[in-house]
């Protein structure tokens, strides 16, 4: 199996994306006027250098990873995609009972079927969430065994891997959403530009480790408000739609079930 892109020059012309939220695009737009999200924008670097690229966005926000391996590999196949993009897991991570060689599996077997589906495949590992959030400290070693076991089966696979664990600036709070779960919209761009970076497309570079000029960080009374506001209005519902066996992508399909131009609906 090749352990990098095969598209000359990033030329592809059937990107196909799979995952949860952070592929729908949450955080970046709304339901309203639209989500954009890292796929989108890493189409659009795919545009610049392949003006003829077909887009594809099979995510769908709460899924866990071997939901996305169910409802989402068989389409994503059928769609015979050049590029493919797998990320999940963050989901199954905040679980009780995460798994994180299970969790794997499933990506793993995602992995494969693209690969041998003759798609190039990306994916990404995750920042330390507990540097983002203060109430998520305990689950970083969660992260680096998910983010170690997530290398392990991408090199099995010759899949490219945006490393997105140990650059500072990955958990600066600009690029995370008021939830705190999602990126921003300029949290989205640095992922885009991270799979960039590591596809080879022209123009990209590592410019999107860099960090973000320094701002004033709330201290004493001020974060701890901002603590309970994050509480409030974030934290006790996702708990309570987890004890109500709720998913926010209830009732929920994917944005892009077709390869379709950019700029087409």
């Amino acid at each position: 199996m090749p352990s990098g892109p095969s598209s000359p020059s990033g030329a592809y012309q059937r990107y196909v994306a799979l995952g949860d939220s952070q592929s729908e695009g949450v955080g970046d737009g709304d339901d309203v006027a639209g989500l954009r999200g890292f796929a989108d924008r890493l189409a659009e670097r795919l545009t610049a250098a392949e003006p003829e690229v077909r887009y594809a966005n099979l995510a769908v926000r709460g899924r866990l990873a071997g939901q996305v391996r169910a409802e989402q590999l068989g389409p994503a196949l059928e769609l015979r995609p050049d590029l493919a993009t797998v990320v999940a897991g963050v989901n199954d991570l905040l679980r009780p009972g995460f798994d994180a060689a299970e969790v794997v599996g499933h990506l793993e077997e995602m992995f494969a079927a693209l690969r041998s589906a003759g798609a190039d495949v990306a994916t990404v590992t995750f920042p330390d969430i507990g540097r983002i959030t203060p109430l998520a400290r305990p689950l970083a070693p969660r992260v680096y065994d998910l983010n170690r076991r997530i290398r392990a089966a991408a090199a099995r696979h010759g899949v490219v891997v945006a490393e997105c664990e140990g650059h500072p600036v990955t958990t600066d709070p600009r690029l995370w959403s008021s939830d705190r779960l999602h990126a921003s919209p300029l949290g989205h761009d640095r992922i885009a530009a991270a799979l960039a970076d590591a596809l080879g497309l022209p123009g990209s570079d590592d410019t999107w480790t860099r960090p973000l000029p320094p701002q004033a960080v709330p201290t004493g009374a001020r974060a701890a408000a901002a603590e309970l506001r994050w509480v409030a209005g974030f934290l006790g519902p996702w708990i309570g739609r987890r004890l109500r066996g709720r998913s926010s992508g209830d009732g929920r399909t994917a944005k892009r079930p077709d390869l379709l131009p950019l700029d087409a609906a």
